[in-house]
């Protein structure tokens, strides 16, 4: 048996020690690796913050609201009810409401606000209550009136100037509202309704609804200047156009003309002529629509629409049938009313009585 060599064996021992120490510096100094993103658990991976609280909701007004009677999501838009009220058109009602002059239960409206009408539902303007019972019950009445020279399209004038709702019949719950104007300096057709609804979709470019209009111009007209009316001219605040342009007589340089457009902006077929170098002397609305000025009407006078002829305009603008009228009621009340234009116009004229000619040419 051979003799063990301690001294080889002791240096094999501390060979062994001396690569364990090692191993374990290089482990304790190296940085484990990590691993790739597709063998990572789903649970380790990091999420974004916006993930961080998925299920939390964001806080809510817990303050009671006023939905029973305004609410942006239920009920009806606060314009349209009062046009169908018959406080105006909803163009007029919506500057009202930006005026700070409606408020519903109480509260301030503001444009935009939705109302769901209930028993108790109250709605003033300028502090007075509005009978919200004619809503529903409101019959549509149209009125077709003959405006005169001189008389403004406005409720109230502060230089005291007659108006043109001067000689409208009353109403008890509503009022008349204008489809439309007409500047001091023009006559003819105007149309009234009790439906604001009605009005404001008359009114709106958006139908192209025709008037025509009896013109007499000062000035030569030829026909370069008829062609481009027709074809459309730059006016302050857009182009514009006839639809049409017809001869209507007249010698040298005072002519008529009919003349049809599809708006109603301001002064809009004097501007037209105007920017021809012609000036208008004579303007008379003869036509809205399908509606004709009455050749029996006097200047100054109105005449109450058939049913007929309110449902006409009413499919006209997309609104369903008018079932009621309350023409039968009103006729005598409008002949006597009538017979005492007739007289105050022949007074205050000074003319002799006879009866007008076409279109008070």
């Amino acid at each position: 048996m051979k003799p063990i060599n301690k001294s080889k064996t002791a240096t094999h021992v501390k060979g062994v020690d001396a690569k364990r120490t090692a191993r374990k510096a290089s482990s304790a100094t190296t940085k484990p690796q990590a691993k790739p993103k597709h063998l990572q658990h789903p649970k380790s991976a990091a999420k974004p913050k916006s993930d961080i609280k998925p299920n939390v909701k964001p806080k809510t007004d817990t303050k009671p609201s006023n939905a029973a009677t305004k609410s942006k999501v239920v009920g009806e838009k606060l314009q349209k009810i009062l046009a169908r009220a018959g406080q105006g058109s909803r163009r007029e009602i919506e500057t009202i409401i930006a005026e700070n002059r409606v408020s519903v239960n109480g509260e301030l409206a503001t444009l935009g606000d939705r109302v769901e009408l209930r028993s108790d539902t109250k709605i003033r303007i300028d502090g007075h209550l509005i009978n919200l019972a004619t809503v529903q019950k409101q019959v549509c009445r149209v009125l077709m009136y003959y405006k005169p020279e001189g008389e403004l399209c406005t409720r109230h004038d502060p230089e005291g100037r007659a108006t043109v709702f001067d000689r409208l019949p009353r109403l008890n719950g509503s009022r008349w509202i204008a489809v439309g104007r007409l500047d001091i300096n023009t006559s003819g057709l105007m149309l009234f309704t009790t439906d604001g609804e009605l009005a404001n979709r008359l009114m709106h470019p958006s139908r192209e609804i025709e008037r025509e209009y009896s013109v007499r111009v000062f000035g030569e007209v030829n026909d370069a200047m008829l062609f481009r009316l027709r074809k459309g001219v730059q006016l302050e605040d857009g182009p514009a156009l006839f639809k049409s342009i017809k001869n209507g007589g007249g010698q040298g340089i005072n002519q008529w003309f009919d003349v049809t457009l599809t708006e109603g902006r301001n002064r809009e077929v004097r501007r037209l002529w105007e920017s021809q170098g012609i000036q208008v002397s004579r303007l008379i609305r003869i036509r809205y629509g399908n509606i004709s000025l009455s050749k029996q009407l006097p200047r100054g006078g109105w005449q109450e629409m058939a049913l007929t002829d309110v449902n006409y305009l009413r499919d006209l603008v997309g609104l369903p049938p008018e079932t009621e009228s309350k023409i039968e009621q009103h006729t005598q009340r409008r002949r006597m009313k009538t017979a005492k234009i007739r007289k105050a116009v022949k007074r205050f004229s000074g003319q002799p009585s006879s009866r007008r000619q076409r279109h008070d040419r």
